[in-house]
């Protein structure tokens, strides 16, 4: 399974990309694409979209996995964030490609063991988990490659669950 991981952001958005071979795993490209504040909107949206398009033909992944958007105290860059965040699932829609959400927690958790895990903890077990010679930097492709690696790691277990649901004979209700 290969997972192209997205940190969605107008400014900087971070992308990973993630390869789960044989029980392991491997990053096969990681960064972040930066968009300049000076640029009118539509335009760091289209610079963004066409990156990321570049990204899905390169790498082919079979899913893309994106950190939920986070509202926190400033509702205009929540705002910003989501247009991004609209672009990457338009990019993926357009590939016939599957999106999943991930919360910041859900990520940190798969990732670090804990949902309130700080960014170099973070860091550090990105390193780890994909045997990089490296911290990841910056922190946005670092956040991108644990979307992608929460993603390699829960979604075998979302389709055997799924899986087993749809095999699974509908019992009669016992009254």
């Amino acid at each position: 399974m290969k997972v192209l991981g997205i940190d969605p952001g107008l400014a900087n958005t971070g992308y990973g990309v993630v390869q789960r071979r044989s029980g392991r795993l491997a990053a096969l490209d990681g960064g972040v694409i930066t968009t300049a504040s000076d640029m009118p909107m539509e335009r760091r949206l289209v610079k963004l979209h066409a990156r990321v398009l570049e990204l899905l033909v390169e790498h082919q992944p079979d899913a893309v996995a994106l950190e939920a958007l986070y509202f926190g105290q400033n509702a205009r860059s929540a705002f910003a964030v989501g247009q991004a965040r609209g672009v990457v699932l338009l990019a993926a829609g357009a590939q016939g490609l599957t999106t999943t959400d991930y919360t910041p927690q859900q990520v940190k958790g798969a990732v670090c063991g804990s949902g309130r895990a700080e960014k170099d903890q973070v860091q550090r077990m990105v390193q780890a988990l994909l045997s990089l010679p490296e911290l990841p930097r910056p922190d946005h492709a670092a956040d991108a490659l644990a979307v992608a690696i929460c993603h390699a790691n829960h979604a075998p277990l979302t389709a055997a669950v799924a899986a087993r649901r749809h095999a699974r004979p509908t019992q009669p209700a016992v009254r």
